[in-house]
């Protein structure tokens, strides 16, 4: 018998974002797709091509002008603010390339943040999952430094600490190893693949990084904010 394909988690029907003004620009146009628990899934495309408008639409940081968008079978675009609020902290990390640690805070405590607005742990259990964490990334001896005081690699695996703080079922990443040199990048890849395949993350990123890429389970192009299957890097 073949393997039971694992349950789709996320799906998209008809999604469009249209920004409005003297001159209307349709950033994402009428995308339709659908990605699995457990996935690693690479959005690529030229620049401009609208790869993290899509990504905003799917992490739910944007709201579509048209369309549908269901995560785990729950329609998004009816939630009030309140529940969207609840819905991100719990169910979606994010990974940018910029890490946007707080500077004023220890990694620990970057770690810590999204704990403490979901409100879900104490304060004790709260710093003690950020330690397993930063442990987990080999970073249990830089807990109580700055985010000034790491590498850049560091603190990009200090931001997906956070992004995995309440344990949630899909991370996104926005341009992850954009500002990384090519050995961070590619430890970076390999802790995003690793989300997916040992721990049954769905892993969403953008990258215009075809060594990035080819770590994915699979690649959804975008040109012109529309899935282009033809296109391909360099072209």
């Amino acid at each position: 018998m073949s393997p039971t394909p694992p349950p789709v988690l996320i799906r998209a029907e008809g999604l469009q974002r249209r920004l409005d003004g003297e001159v209307p620009v349709t950033l994402v146009h009428e995308v339709s797709l659908e990605i699995a628990a457990g996935e690693f899934i690479c959005i690529m495309g030229p620049s401009g091509s609208g790869k993290s408008s899509l990504l905003y639409l799917l992490g739910l940081l944007d709201m579509p002008s048209a369309g549908r968008l269901l995560i785990d079978g729950r329609e998004t675009s009816t939630m009030d603010e309140e529940t969207l609020t609840a819905f991100r902290l719990e169910r979606l990390g994010y990974v940018f390339q910029f890490h946007f640690l707080l500077a004023e805070f220890s990694a620990l405590d970057n770690v810590m943040l999204p704990m403490r607005r979901l409100g879900r742990l104490n304060a004790g259990a709260a710093r003690q999952r950020a330690r397993e964490l930063l442990e987990r990334f080999d970073l249990g001896d830089q807990a109580h430094k700055f985010p000034h005081q790491l590498s850049g690699g560091q603190r990009q695996r200090v931001a997906i600490a956070r992004a995995l703080a309440n344990d949630p079922q899909i991370i996104l990443a926005d341009e992850p190893t954009g500002n990384l040199d090519s050995v961070s990048s590619a430890n970076v890849r390999d802790l995003l693949r690793e989300l997916a395949h040992d721990l049954g993350k769905t892993v969403i990123a953008v990258t215009h990084d075809a060594h990035f890429s080819a770590a994915a389970d699979r690649r959804i192009p975008i040109v012109d904010g529309r899935i282009d299957m033809h296109w391909t890097p360099g072209v």
